[in-house]
């Protein structure tokens, strides 16, 4: 008879935690819980908030904004704002029946791209000489959209790109 030869014995296997192999497959999902995790967290951390409660009613507000806007064109409305160092501006409409549809009164809107919080609404007073004026607070480097109505017309808005120091607005803007 032959004697049978016994395999050479494998060595003792470690213990699985202290495998490759284990570990590289948890770490996938792992990763993917850390992710969902983190992305929760700044879900409820950060307030994306609404932007308009009232969108349906401002909605219906556009028409309205936008036939003012086609008023200021069918009379042919202009404006020149002036700021002057110190803040002091000055709003003179321009066109011909400007002197028959000046209001009592101009709201300006000074409106800044990317800040919310900088932007000015101001109320101007028609002064004796036809000129509106009023005081601005903030500084006026920057870049700006600006816009001037009032309550039966308002000029198409204008950018002041690089400082406010000359914006013409409507027919002021027009090429002559």
């Amino acid at each position: 008879m032959t004697a049978r030869t016994m395999p050479p014995s494998l060595p003792p296997a470690a213990p699985w935690y202290r495998q490759r192999w284990p570990w590289l497959l948890f770490a996938g999902p792992a990763i993917v819980v850390v992710a969902g995790l983190v992305t929760a967290w700044i879900a409820v951390v950060s307030d994306d908030g609404l932007i308009a409660e009232d969108y349906y009613k401002r909605g219906l507000l556009i028409n309205k904004d936008l036939e003012r806007t086609r008023q200021g064109d069918v009379l042919r409305m202009g404006a020149i704002l002036r700021v002057a160092p110190g803040g002091v501006l000055t709003v003179e409409l321009t066109g011909a029946p400007a002197a028959a549809a000046a209001p009592a009164a101009l709201r300006l809107l000074l409106a800044h791209p990317t800040r919310a919080g900088d932007d000015v609404a101001l109320t101007l007073p028609r002064g004796p000489d036809g000129l509106y004026r009023g005081r601005l607070a903030v500084a006026t480097a920057g870049r700006w959209v600006v816009t001037v109505e009032s309550d039966a017309w308002r000029l198409q808005t204008a950018t002041a790109a690089t400082q406010l120091d000359e914006v013409r607005l409507g027919t002021a803007g027009a090429p002559e």
